[in-house]
């Protein structure tokens, strides 16, 4: 039989503050980033990017439940119903850590590429933290398929709100594959602080520079 897992309880104080900071940095970079989402949605508009700015995709959340995720668009429309009427790139995509190749995934814009190399696609999740699905630092949220690589612990995993940044990220984000991502993301659910969280966002923005691991 299995032990119990231990589920550590976040105070009233850390959710507070950082509930302020998600407002607040969110608000900042939805201004910020105005010329970026002006940008794109022009670029839209033509050839074989054409189609609605956002892509939206159902993942589970905070105690499980399901919402939205914001992305830029960098797939074809009717992406996921292409992904799911073809059973071999469907049983790759599981393989794979429910992700493809950008070499190997028909589905991807030539827009598309350079927005998931350079993680310009994950800016409209400001929109998801602003709303309260997510936070800026927490577990990356998943697939509902997805919940069955955490077994027994999958309740520990949905017990924090899910985060645009976080420690499995940082630590090399498509690099490290289940199970080993489960490992990483439980890490953070055990040390989540604010002087943790600070640390894994300067950490996130020096992946992204260096583009470690993102497609």
């Amino acid at each position: 039989m299995n032990e119990k897992v231990k589920i550590k309880q976040q105070s009233k104080g850390y959710l507070f503050w950082k509930r302020f900071f998600d407002i607040t940095l969110s608000s900042l970079a939805m201004i910020g980033f105005s010329p970026v989402f002006l940008t794109i949605f022009i670029m839209n508009r033509f050839g074989d990017n054409k189609g609605p700015l956002f892509y939206k995709q159902e993942r589970i959340g905070w105690h499980g439940k399901p919402f939205k995720i914001y992305k830029f668009r960098s797939m074809i429309v009717n992406a996921d119903k292409i992904l799911e009427n073809d059973p071999e790139m469907y049983a790759k995509y599981v393989a794979n850590n429910y992700k493809l190749e950008p070499e190997e995934d028909p589905r991807i814009t030539s827009l598309g590429r350079w927005l998931r190399k350079t993680s310009i696609d994950e800016i409209p999740q400001f929109i998801n933290i602003l709303r309260g699905d997510m936070s800026i630092i927490g577990p990356r949220p998943i697939v509902k398929k997805e919940l069955e690589e955490y077994g027994d612990r999958v309740d520990k995993f949905l017990s924090v709100k899910p985060g645009a940044m976080g420690l499995w990220q940082s630590s090399g984000r498509s690099n490290i594959p289940y199970p080993e991502r489960c490992d990483v993301e439980l890490e953070y659910v055990d040390k989540a602080s604010l002087a943790f969280d600070t640390k894994i966002m300067f950490k996130n923005i020096i992946s992204i520079f260096k583009r470690d691991g993102a497609y």
